[in-house]
């Protein structure tokens, strides 16, 4: 079984998690331009990233605190 993350974990991981997210889709749509769609802004990929940053902190930590539980057992 999987251990839930603490919040203490979820808080210090979520400022990177949600910034590598917002750099991924400002790249991703810097490629997307090469078949025609539109950059996004700076903004819009902060935005993005912050809410995609969410999903992607949980199941880092969780994989995170697995490996803590791991350490704990030997």
């Amino acid at each position: 079984m999987t251990p839930q993350p603490s919040w203490r974990l979820l808080a210090a991981l979520y400022p990177f998690g949600s910034g590598a997210a917002a750099v991924n889709i400002f790249f991703a749509s810097l490629i997307g331009s090469w078949i025609g769609w539109r950059v996004f802004s700076p903004y819009e990929a902060v935005g993005w990233g912050l809410l995609l940053g969410l999903p992607a902190t949980f199941i880092f930590a969780r994989h995170i605190a697995r490996l803590m539980q791991q350490a704990d057992k030997g």
